[in-house]
């Protein structure tokens, strides 16, 4: 049992999968008994978020870093156009909710979005480090629960249920 903790939770950390993968690992029977629903969560939580101070204090740096480096230069120059041009769009759309909209990118769990994507962005628009975190913390909490009911199966309940 204590391996499938250790694995939820390095799972939790790496980045595109996060949180998003390692509920439906922790609550799947795939490696043995599921996890109990509530230490899985907290557990999932905070390996999905250890690494958010990291990428928003560190991560733009190393690219900025990288830029004119001969073998890495062009990709970490790509990184930074790209990261400046979504986090201004983002802006734009935003408007004042930048923070809502950081949390719901967070929180709904679609490939390319997660906590590691939203820091990275928060990093680039230069908002502020305390909200930044809590808006990716309670978007991680939602992407959770999200993924906790879709692994349950109980939307498939409720389509039986309503006949969908």
């Amino acid at each position: 049992m204590l391996k499938k903790y250790i694995l939820v939770f390095l799972v939790s950390m790496v980045p595109l999968i996060e949180l998003r993968g390692a509920v439906p690992i922790g609550l799947s029977a795939w490696l043995g008994d599921p996890l109990p629903i509530l230490p899985l969560y907290i557990l999932c939580i905070i390996g999905n978020m250890l690494p958010v101070p990291v990428i928003y204090l560190f991560a733009r740096k190393v690219l900025l870093w990288g830029k004119d480096k001969k073998y890495i230069g062009k990709f970490f120059t790509f990184c930074l156009e790209k990261g400046e041009k979504g986090g201004k769009k983002l802006q734009e759309k935003a408007g004042k909710g930048l923070y809502v909209a950081l949390f719901l990118f967070v929180g709904i769990p679609l490939p390319g979005t997660g906590a590691w994507t939203g820091t990275l962005a928060a990093s680039f628009l230069d908002m502020d480090f305390k909200k930044s975190v809590i808006a990716v913390m309670l978007g991680v909490i939602l992407a959770g629960i999200i993924m906790g009911l879709v692994s349950m199966g109980l939307f498939s309940a409720i389509g039986a249920m309503l006949g969908i």
